[in-house]
């Protein structure tokens, strides 16, 4: 082991690692804070203090210039190397799975954004926005992606959890609408059997609000399958996402009857990335992140002028 990474290991590194989680919020040009006040902070002597932050230009890990009565200033940064001093790893997050090139243009972005901003990621993929939710509150995950309205809905019942990033409509899904086998009909009718995916909130939420007031059936299945169910007549009607791969041209769809259920379905074209509001950490990290960006690359990747990278 390098003889400068095994101090790491003494008190100087110690201290270095403290220290190295508050310079990673810390841009070049930003003001350090004062020895005596990290001294006061992490209950350490001045000399300890002294040694880490050297020992941080030692490894090249930042670069720092004193300015006399300015105070000391950040003017090299290798974010890499001071995440890895921090012992802080990457961020896992946790989005659906990427069947439509809608989600391989929003992982490619997500990954693509992040890393613009030396922020480390890994992500993901499981079905149901209630799945993901779970994984992170069980602190499985440090972010999730899920639409507005099931990010919304499940906010609101744990103040915990907080919306952190909002990446503009459409960037969740084009848009929903009704599918149905029979191409005579225009609209969900009574004694049909209408697929549900109690653990999809945008896709049941939808389906309950286009079926009030009408008598059908609601027939349970995976998301994933309702397609095949429609085609092969199990069930009579779906609510459906217009960005699935598998769609064609043949299949017959019709808009939403109910003005609710069109009223959701903007808020569910929406993707949030949400976070466990009490890890600071994490939120701070995930603040870097800039939506203008995923979005822009989210198109690329949609267009076809950019091959997906997740």
């Amino acid at each position: 082991m390098n003889s400068i990474w095994e101090q790491l290991y003494s008190k100087n590194g110690f201290a270095a690692k403290q220290i190295a989680k508050k310079l990673v919020h810390l841009e070049v040009g930003d003001r350090i804070p004062r020895v005596t006040d990290l001294v006061a902070e992490f209950s350490m002597g001045r000399g300890t203090v002294q040694g880490a932050l050297r020992l941080l230009e030692n490894i090249r890990a930042v670069g720092f210039e004193a300015r006399g009565h300015l105070g000391t200033y950040v003017v090299q940064k290798d974010m890499p190397k001071l995440l890895e001093v921090a012992g802080i790893g990457p961020l896992a997050g946790v989005m659906p799975l990427p069947y439509s090139r809608k989600y391989e243009g929003l992982a490619t972005g997500l990954i693509a954004a992040f890393d613009e901003q030396n922020v480390r990621t890994n992500l993901a993929y499981m079905r149901g926005a209630f799945q993901r939710m779970e994984a992170l509150k069980s602190g499985r995950y440090d972010f999730a992606i899920m639409s507005r309205m099931a990010a919304e809905q499940m906010v609101g019942e744990d103040a915990s959890l907080n919306i952190a990033v909002l990446f503009g409509q459409g960037s969740y899904v084009s848009g929903h609408e009704v599918f149905l086998h029979d191409p005579s009909k225009k609209q969900i009718e009574a004694g049909m059997r209408v697929g549900i995916d109690y653990s999809s909130p945008d896709q049941f939420v939808l389906t309950e609000h286009e079926c009030a007031g009408i008598d059908v059936t609601y027939y349970e299945a995976n998301y994933m399958q309702l397609f095949e169910l429609l085609r092969e007549g199990v069930i009579d009607a779906a609510i459906w996402n217009q960005d699935e791969l598998r769609l064609e041209p043949s299949v017959h769809r019709v808009p939403f009857q109910t003005t609710e259920a069109g009223k959701l379905a903007n808020r569910i074209s929406e993707a949030v990335l949400v976070v466990d509001g009490t890890n600071e950490e994490v939120e701070k990290r995930v603040g870097q992140l800039l939506a203008s960006r995923v979005q822009q690359v989210q198109l690329e990747v949609e267009k076809g002028s950019r091959h997906p990278r997740y």
